[in-house]
C-alpha cells in the first residue's frame, strides 16, 4: 500500500484504534521500581512501576500477599525476588507482548499467593503500558466500555476500629453519608480457633450477628449489607449463622469457608436464602471453574491482583457469564488495584460492584494524579490513556517504608 492509500486507508470512520497502532513507538521494557507504602499498621499499598526505554512508565499493585494484614520489610525483600524472576520474562519485551508473558511465567503463578501477586502486578502494568504507548484507555484493549460509572460498595472492615455493634453502626453510618449506597463488613475476624469451647464460639457468633444488625439498623432497609465469614465456619455453622441473618437482607453472605472446599460451599449454597460470593484469592480460570460449572454461588469475586491479571479477569469472567453468575471483583486495596479494576470492569457484561477500602486513611485519595473520587457511590471511567491515572510520587515517598 503506498503512502497516500495508506493514509486515505487510517483515514476512513471507525479505524481509530489501527491509526493509534501505526503511531505507537516501539518502547521496550527496562526495568521496574517496587514502592511499598505504609497505609496503617495493617496495610501496606505495594506498588509496582514498569519503566521503558522511551520513559513511559506502566502502574500495577501487589498488596494483601501477605495474608492481608502487616507487610515487613523481609517481606517485601520476598516480593522483590519474586518481581525479579517474572521481571526477566518482560525485560527487553514490548508492552504490548502480553500473551508471551503469560505464556512463560503462568504456570510458575499458579504456585501460591505470592508468586500469583507477583506475575498478576506485572501484567497489569503490561496493560498500562500498552494503553499509554497506544494513546487509549486500557477498556479499550478489552472490547471498549459499555459504562461510563461503575457501582462501588464500602468495605468498611479495616475503617470499624471498636469491633462492637456500636463501632460498626458508626462507620455503617458514616460510610452512607459519604454517598455509598452499599456497604460490606467482616464481623467475624478474630473468630476463636478450631478447638475452642463451644461457650467461646457462640458468644463470638452471636456479637457478629449483633454487629449486622446494628449495620442494618443504622443505614436502613435501602442500602446493600454484605457481609464476609472470611472463611471461619464449617457448613453446619454457616448455615445456622445464615439462618439467623435472614431479617437482615442481605446482598450476599461471603466465604463462610474456604473457597476450594467447592462442595462444602455448595451445600451450604443448597441449604441457606442468601445469595453467596465466594474467590478473592483464585487463581486463573481454572481456580474459578468448579465454582462457576457447579453454581456453588451466586457471586464470583476474582482479584486483579491475585487472579492473573486483567486479561485473565476477562476470561474468568466469560467463564461466570456461562453459567449465570455475576462478577464482583475482590479489591480491599490501594488506588492502583482500584484504577486497574476499573479498567476491566468497565467492557464487563456481567459486572455487578467494585469493592473500595474505604475510611483507611485520609490521603488515599492523593496517592494517584489525578486524585481518586466517588461520587455518590460510583466512580467514573476515565477517557485517559493506560489507567488513567500516575502515582503522585511526594505522597508516596512520604509514606514509603
Amino acid at each position: 500500500m503506498n503512502a497516500t492509500r495508506r493514509a486515505l486507508f487510517l483515514a476512513l470512520p471507525g479505524l481509530t484504534f489501527l491509526r493509534h497502532l501505526e503511531a505507537r513507538p516501539r518502547l521496550r521494557i527496562t526495568g521496574f521500581e517496587l514502592l511499598p507504602v505504609r497505609a496503617t499498621e495493617r496495610t501496606v499499598w505495594l506498588f509496582v512501576r514498569l519503566k521503558t526505554d522511551t520513559g513511559l512508565s506502566g502502574l500495577g499493585e501487589a498488596s494483601d500477599a501477605f495474608g492481608f494484614a502487616n507487610t515487613t520489610r523481609q517481606d517485601a525483600a520476598r516480593m522483590e525476588n519474586e518481581f525479579r524472576s517474572f521481571f526477566q520474562l518482560v525485560d527487553g519485551k514490548s508492552p504490548l507482548d502480553v500473551e508471551a508473558y503469560r505464556a512463560q511465567g503462568f504456570s510458575r503463578a499458579a504456585s501460591g499467593l505470592v508468586s500469583a501477586t507477583a506475575f498478576s502486578a506485572i501484567e497489569q502494568a503490561m496493560w498500562d503500558l500498552a494503553g499509554k504507548s497506544l494513546d487509549v484507555p486500557a477498556y479499550s484493549l478489552f472490547g471498549g466500555r459499555i459504562r461510563t460509572t461503575l457501582p462501588v460498595y464500602a468495605n468498611i472492615n479495616r475503617a470499624t476500629r471498636t469491633r462492637t455493634p456500636a463501632g460498626f453502626a458508626e462507620t455503617a453510618r458514616a460510610a452512607v453519608k459519604d454517598g455509598f449506597r452499599a456497604i460490606k463488613g467482616a464481623p467475624w475476624d478474630g473468630f476463636p480457633p478450631p478447638g475452642a469451647s463451644a461457650q467461646t464460639i457462640a458468644a463470638a457468633v452471636d456479637n457478629g450477628i449483633a454487629c449486622v444488625a446494628a449495620m442494618r439498623d443504622a443505614v436502613g432497609p435501602d442500602v446493600a449489607v454484605m457481609v464476609d465469614c472470611h472463611s471461619f465456619f464449617d457448613p453446619p455453622l454457616a448455615e445456622r449463622v445464615a439462618s439467623r441473618l435472614e431479617p437482615y437482607n442481605l446482598t450476599w453472605y461471603e466465604e463462610p469457608v474456604s473457597p476450594e472446599r467447592v462442595a462444602d460451599t455448595l451445600e451450604i449454597h443448597r441449604a441457606i436464602r442468601q445469595p453467596m460470593a465466594a474467590g478473592e484469592v483464585l487463581f486463573g480460570v481454572r481456580g474459578f471453574e468448579p465454582l462457576c460449572r457447579q453454581q456453588a454461588v451466586n457471586v464470583i469475586m476474582p482479584d486483579v491482583k491475585h487472579c492473573g491479571g486483567l486479561l485473565e479477569l476477562t476470561r474468568i469472567a466469560a467463564l461466570a457469564a456461562a453459567d449465570g453468575l455475576t462478577v464482583a471483583p475482590h479489591n480491599p486495596s490501594g488506588p492502583v488495584s482500584t484504577a486497574a479494576s476499573v479498567q476491566v470492569c468497565a467492557p464487563m457484561a456481567n459486572f455487578k460492584i467494585l469493592e473500595l477500602q474505604w475510611g483507611e486513611v485520609a490521603w488515599r485519595s492523593e496517592c494517584i494524579d489525578p486524585p481518586e473520587r466517588f461520587v455518590q457511590g460510583t466512580i467514573a471511567v476515565p477517557d485517559r490513556s493506560g489507567f488513567g491515572i500516575t502515582l503522585n510520587d511526594r505522597v508516596v515517598k512520604a509514606h514509603q517504608i
